[in-house]
């Protein structure tokens, strides 16, 4: 008659693969709290009821740009440290002044900026270019007044230009 020694438990395969199984489940229920702890969402706006109301008036906005024919072409210089903005369209002499380009990252507020356009020659702006991440940007142009409001796509390295205009 043969006697096959037994292994204590803890030298056995089944017990540690049916306690793997749970662990492996709380192991990765701590690395998604984890995650989610240190990465809120962003996409949540508190005043969304305020941004509701709003909409009218940047609908107002891209109307005007629509109706002087305005549209621009960003485009980043050879060197990557500067933006160059043409504009073309009926400008009149009191948008001559500085424009404001906002520069909106999709999923991430805290890139966010804002870039100031001082005028040029003709019918250009510039401004320098110094902390943008690469990515896809969401663009919008406006005077400093806020009479209209142009809008345009840009995703960096690969593009070096965007076409901004006004949303239909």
């Amino acid at each position: 008659m043969e006697t096959t020694a037994l292994q204590p438990w803890y030298r056995q395969f089944w017990p540690w693969f049916i306690i793997a199984l749970p662990l492996t489940a709380v192991i990765g229920g701590i690395a998604t709290w984890i995650i989610a702890a240190h990465n809120p969402d962003g996409l949540v706006a508190d005043d969304y009821y305020k941004q509701g109301l709003a909409i009218n008036q940047t609908l107002d906005r891209e109307r005007r740009a629509q109706a002087l024919g305005l549209s621009g072409l960003v485009r980043i210089d050879a060197t990557g440290r500067r933006i160059v903005l043409t504009l073309e369209g009926r400008i009149d002499s009191q948008q001559r002044g500085d424009l404001v380009l906002h520069m909106i990252h999709p999923t991430r507020p805290h890139l966010d900026h804002d870039l100031t356009l001082h005028a040029d020659t003709g019918n250009t702006w510039s401004a320098p270019l110094d902390r943008t991440a690469p990515g896809r940007w969401h663009l919008q142009l406006e005077p400093r007044a806020g009479d209209w409001r142009l809008t345009g796509r840009l995703a960096l390295p690969e593009q070096q230009q965007a076409r901004l205009q006004p949303n239909d």
